[in-house]
């Protein structure tokens, strides 16, 4: 049984306080999410170290642990600060709308970018960086947008689908030295978790327009004036008398037949 937590009325005080909260934990945690990124990147250029042992290698037995690292690995500056800058629009994007989807979504979005690189990989390559992650983000927010159709996943969609519509090309292979399988796993998980968990988070209350509550009270208004002259249906007048069965296959009553008397003549 799924119970939804009580909300403030749309565009009250208590809940432009819980919209702000809800943004300001989205961000601080995606934040987080990318100074711990930062913080690996740093010990990568430092420790002399063989990090390729935490990278998935596609189709090796020992490649599946790079499923739970790789994500956490960069090979450069430059890749590092552009998935830096997509978890943390995207996060706080899907965190902020979503958050308790959001939340569940991640384990499968972070398995399954590592899962799609190691089914779909080339033998012998391998593969890390957290753009699996940000596929994923993009795909559950657009794809939620499409199943939800309220303003606030519409409008998530759209601004999703503005920053990083390009994504919908990047599940393919188009460039070399790509990840484009670890892509394509990131952005199968996002859509399935919008599908499992679309009723995790509650509707945001919605403000009506003041012709919206014309139209409503006109509707009210032109329901009791037909209900008041329309003359009610047959279904619904009052039976006031019944007729009394008569036995099936009888017309007309005869008095019965009686005996010829046996008379002299």
């Amino acid at each position: 049984m799924h119970l939804e937590t009580p909300q403030a009325p749309p565009d009250s005080p208590a809940q432009r306080k819980a919209d702000r909260a809800r943004l300001l934990r989205a961000l601080n945690a995606s934040l987080a999410f990318v100074l711990l990124l930062a913080a690996v990147f740093a010990a990568q250029s430092l420790a002399a170290f063989d990090w390729r042992p935490f990278t998935v290698e596609p189709l090796a037995p020992a490649g599946l642990w790079g499923v739970l690292s790789a994500p956490l690995l960069h090979g450069s500056i430059e890749h590092l600060g552009a998935n830096a800058v997509s978890l943390l629009l995207l996060g706080t994007l899907a965190g902020s709308v979503y958050p308790r989807t959001t939340l569940r979504a991640l384990p499968l979005i972070w398995l399954g970018s590592g899962l799609g690189a190691w089914l779909l990989g080339a033998p012998g390559s391998h593969h890390l960086g957290a753009s699996g992650l940000t596929h994923g983000l993009m795909f559950l927010v657009f794809v939620f947008g499409l199943l939800r159709r309220d303003r606030p996943a519409v409008a998530a969609a759209m601004i999703a689908f503005l920053l990083y519509g390009g994504m919908l090309l990047t599940v393919l292979p188009r460039e070399a030295g790509v990840s484009w399988e670890s892509h394509l796993g990131g952005a199968l998980a996002g859509a399935v978790s919008a599908l499992l968990f679309r009723h995790q988070d509650p509707k945001a209350p919605r403000h009506k327009y003041s012709w919206e509550i014309e139209e409503e009270l006109a509707a009210e208004a032109a329901a009791e004036e037909r209900d008041q002259f329309e003359p009610p249906r047959p279904q619904e007048v009052p039976v006031l008398w019944q007729r009394a069965p008569e036995p099936r296959g009888v017309v007309l009553r005869f008095p019965p037949r009686e005996p010829p008397s046996d008379a002299n003549g």
